[in-house]
């Protein structure tokens, strides 16, 4: 028993230390400072030297903003207090222990479903897997998301065999979907698939007691109170959250344009070339799509809209109106499209596509005749990233046709995230491969359920009754 104990602390030994090479080479080579980064570094940074959650205006006081909620920028500016002010790469450095601390964090809840196979292969796999490493090179809430997910879902499983009640599992997992809500508006979702989780639990058990799911539910939404309040008092806007549009209050929000643009958009170029350039650089026509136009005169008068608009680079209701008078058309000529085919396929390409878009490696990896190695090397990746798809689904299976050795509760949980996850997907207008990063922490458990020795029926209706059993 001895000797397989130390075995067992070689081997997660050497997986961290790989994990962690691994990371280190993606900070190395392909460390990320811009965008979005910058828009929490700039809020970080004011809100340790002037108290101002806002954006810094040259010779004069930031202006405060909402557009991003205050979990990331509070994780900067404690980083920038301790290793300095604009030193992105000391974030990047602390990521990388954090995602290491995810990737103990799937293990265990994969030991703890499958058995200490699964939880070696589940680590091996989280600590190897690139699409999630390579975010710790991105001062991004990714890195964060990905922790508080694990933590989460790891939590509610303690929580289950600590007998439910009330227990130090119950705050942890409450705290994890709080910070997690407070990184990014969408993941409400977690607290959405978690809260009716724990009530079914307790509604399961003798007791009966909702109390401590009640008390989970208000610590989720309890951090949100100052921000809505302070929205209130200096934008005088109820917004609890942060807005889909990332715009503050007063802000112009091309909506004409949003909606002609998801008439067409489907692969991550067209977030690159023309969702994000649109209001501050030029957009050409040859950047669009075939399927962009019904019709020689709607290419006609998209290109002449076009060519309008770059002459300043400057979004208005009126270029906004005409775009909107294209989306109507194009909506109109084919409904299906828009409202069914379009979403499922920007979806698709989110979960299949190479997820290289903050890799040194061209987005257009079609095109292997002006690029082969890096084509070649998205190629390799998107089947990775198939193959931890298949994993994960092929876990899935598995888990389910063994009738969830008595964590039905808690697989329903973990699936009903993914769903959900899946569903408001569908409502967006950008595809970005980095929304569905979320769903790898469960892909690789589920993974686990394929190293988990075969039961007799016999042997699995006696794990079925243990694991109904609370923790001593």
């Amino acid at each position: 028993m001895r000797g397989r104990q130390l075995r067992t602390w070689l081997w997660t030994t050497v997986a961290l230390a790989l994990g962690a090479l691994l990371r280190l080479r993606f900070i190395s080579l392909a460390g990320a400072i811009g965008g979005d980064s910058l828009v929490y570094g700039d809020i970080a940074k004011n809100w340790l030297t002037h108290g101002v959650y806002g954006f810094a205006m040259r010779g004069a006081q930031p202006l405060p903003t909402l557009i991003r909620l205050p979990g990331y920028p509070l994780f900067v500016a404690l980083c920038f207090r301790i290793f300095g002010i604009d030193h992105y790469t000391a974030v990047m450095y602390v990521q990388c222990i954090i995602d290491l601390g995810t990737c103990l964090l799937v293990s265990a809840l994969a030991g703890r479903l499958f058995g200490k196979r699964a939880a070696m292969a589940a680590l091996w796999l989280a600590v190897l897997c690139p699409f999630t490493a390579n975010y710790v090179a991105a001062p991004l809430t990714e890195t964060l998301t990905l922790a508080t997910i694990a933590l989460a879902f790891y939590s509610l499983e303690r929580w289950r065999a600590a007998a439910l009640g009330w227990n130090r599992w119950l705050w942890t997992t409450s705290a994890a979907m709080a910070y997690s809500l407070l990184l990014r508006p969408e993941q409400c979702l977690l607290a959405a698939a978690i809260i009716p989780t724990m009530l079914w639990m307790s509604l399961r058990t003798h007791a009966r007691t909702i109390a401590p799911v009640a008390a989970a539910a208000i610590c989720v939404v309890l951090p949100l109170a100052p921000w809505a309040a302070r929205n209130w008092n200096t934008f005088h806007v109820l917004q609890p959250l942060a807005p889909k549009s990332a715009a503050d209050p007063g802000e112009f929000v091309p909506k004409g344009f949003y909606r002609w643009y998801r008439t067409w958009a489907i692969d991550f170029t067209s977030t690159d070339d023309v969702y994000w350039n649109y209001n501050a650089n030029t957009v050409e026509i040859s950047d669009l799509p075939t399927r962009a136009f019904d019709s020689d005169d709607q290419y006609f008068r998209t290109g002449a809209l076009l060519a309008e608009y770059n002459e300043t680079c400057n979004a208005t209701s009126a270029f906004d109106a005409r775009f909107a008078a294209l989306a109507r058309e194009r909506i109109h000529a084919d409904p299906l499209r828009y409202y069914v085919a379009l979403p499922v396929a920007r979806v698709l390409n989110m979960l299949l596509r190479p997820r290289t878009e903050i890799l040194p490696v061209t987005v257009e990896w079609w095109k292997w005749s002006q690029h082969p190695k890096g084509s070649a090397f998205s190629i390799a990746y998107a089947a990775l990233n198939l193959v931890y798809l298949l994993l994960g689904g092929a876990g899935l299976w598995q888990w389910r046709k063994r009738n969830w050795t008595g964590n039905d509760a808690l697989a329903w949980a973990m699936l009903g995230y993914l769903l959900l996850r899946l569903a408001l997907l569908l409502t967006l207008d950008n595809s970005e491969p980095r929304y569905t990063l979320e769903f790898f922490p469960l892909l690789i458990v589920w993974s686990g359920a394929l190293w988990k020795p075969s039961l007799n029926p016999e042997a699995n209706a006696a794990l079925k009754a243990e694991a109904a059993l609370p923790e001593k």
